[in-house]
């Protein structure tokens, strides 16, 4: 699965497939300590993330976005489904990053309202994974607000983009959870 033509819309943003087009304006969003956290080392140029999200479109079972604006199309970060198992009725949501300007308002809900009412009312998947680096705790909290159900940390689980060696933390959403966490989602986005 490579190139996806995938668009959801909902609550002020909207989820695009992810271009190397994007990259310029991107790419201006992140720094080093942003990406932090990430697997892969902070794309240090514009061609740089270009070939990033290059890599992620050519990704078996990854389907990257780019979040915008949905009035002006500005961007406003990127987020994936990744490892996608059909099969199993699973996939994961992450390799999530939003500018500064973005974090801890509405965008993340939004984002992971759109993503979980795909997985689980249009895929009929039954589990959607999240997880991030032990060391992120902004990401670990920003997760739980979600509602997933923390699962455990897996221990020396990933190597950072600066070599550094780190735990991940697995959250989980099951099918028979999702009316719960969409209603803590739309009240989010609603208040």
């Amino acid at each position: 699965m490579t190139a996806h033509d995938l668009v959801l819309e909902g609550h002020g943003i909207r989820l695009t497939p992810a271009h190397p087009d994007d990259a310029a304006e991107a790419w201006a969003l992140t720094d080093a300590p942003l990406w932090a956290g990430m697997t892969t080392p902070w794309p240090a140029s514009v061609d740089a993330y270009a070939a990033h999200v290059e890599r992620q479109r050519e990704t078996p079972g990854m389907l990257a976005f780019t979040v915008r604006d949905a009035e002006t199309s500005g961007i406003r970060g990127s987020t994936t489904f990744y490892d996608l198992t059909p099969a199993q009725s699973r996939v994961e949501i992450g390799t999530t990053w939003y500018g500064r300007a973005f974090q801890g308002g509405r965008t993340n809900p939004a984002a992971k309202m759109l993503l979980l009412e795909h997985a689980f009312e249009e895929w009929g998947l039954n589990r959607v994974a999240l997880r991030c680096d032990a060391r992120n705790e902004r990401s670990a909290r920003a997760i739980e607000r979600l509602g997933a159900t923390p699962e455990g940390r897996l221990r020396h689980h990933r190597i950072a983009g600066d070599g550094s060696i780190g735990d991940t933390l697995y959250f989980s959403i099951l099918r028979e959870e999702w009316p719960g966490v969409r209603a803590g989602l739309e009240a989010r986005l609603t208040g």
